[in-house]
């Protein structure tokens, strides 16, 4: 008798942990979606630029992105993630590309950090084939360096870097500044945030297979879904 009631009770913890595996569990948050902005598409002229294929698949286009112009300042709000560039905006050999990015409202469309940043070495952009490497901050003091050979690759991993020179808003819905420049210098490609170089590739690192076709090419801007900014003096320099 004995042997059969813990037989039982053995059988019922059995079957009754799973359910109480499942009930302690913690809920995954839900999937932030891309808005889809009234009034988008470009209108910047001569400006193009392409969502994120995850994006497109769900099917969105760049006209659920914005970007504007009015004198020397662009203004985007997302949407799905996007890359915007000017087909005459080249770059090739030792150069920087540097911009200064405006937050006004720190998170003013999304519920925690997203980046934005400058564009370098585009190739086959607009194709299946795009090639292109970038380097974008976030409010709250990280950064990420990341690219497309087509597919998505990660220089600094999965969650970024931090550095101290990377400027943080001071909350939700307050101003934050970035300066964000990229260079390519000898064999070396540097990633420079308000004036601190915070990461460093070798050319070998960054053109090779899955990665950039070549440090030459075009370049431009990056900014992830569901943020608002402004991009003021984008220019390429020679050393």
């Amino acid at each position: 008798m004995r042997l059969l009631h813990g037989s039982t009770l053995t059988v019922a913890f059995a079957l009754l942990t799973p359910a109480l595996v499942h009930a302690q569990a913690p809920a995954k948050a839900p999937a932030e979606t891309s808005r889809s902005i009234a009034g988008g598409g470009i209108s910047a002229p001569g400006w193009t630029g392409t969502i994120d294929a995850n994006a497109a698949k769900a099917g969105q286009t760049i006209k659920d992105a914005k970007l504007t112009k009015k004198g020397n300042v662009l203004s985007v709000i997302t949407g799905p993630a996007v890359t915007y560039w000017n087909p005459a905006n080249k770059a090739s050999g030792d150069y920087t590309v540097s911009a200064t990015f405006n937050e006004p409202k720190y998170m003013n469309l999304n519920s925690h950090p997203h980046p934005y940043g400058i564009v370098i070495a585009g190739n086959d952009m607009g194709t299946a084939q795009e090639s292109y490497l970038y380097c974008a901050a976030y409010g709250n003091g990280n950064f990420i360096v990341r690219g497309f050979g087509p597919e998505p690759f990660q220089m600094n991993g999965r969650r970024g870097g931090e550095s101290d020179a990377v400027h943080k808003a001071a909350g939700p819905g307050q101003p934050v500044t970035q300066e964000i420049a990229m260079s390519v210098k000898g064999g070396q490609v540097e990633c420079s945030i308000n004036g601190t170089v915070v990461a460093t590739y070798t050319k070998d690192e960054v053109v090779t297979a899955g990665k950039l076709k070549s440090t030459d090419g075009v370049y431009g801007i990056r900014f992830a879904h569901n943020t608002e900014g402004t991009v003021t003096n984008l220019k390429v320099t020679k050393p």
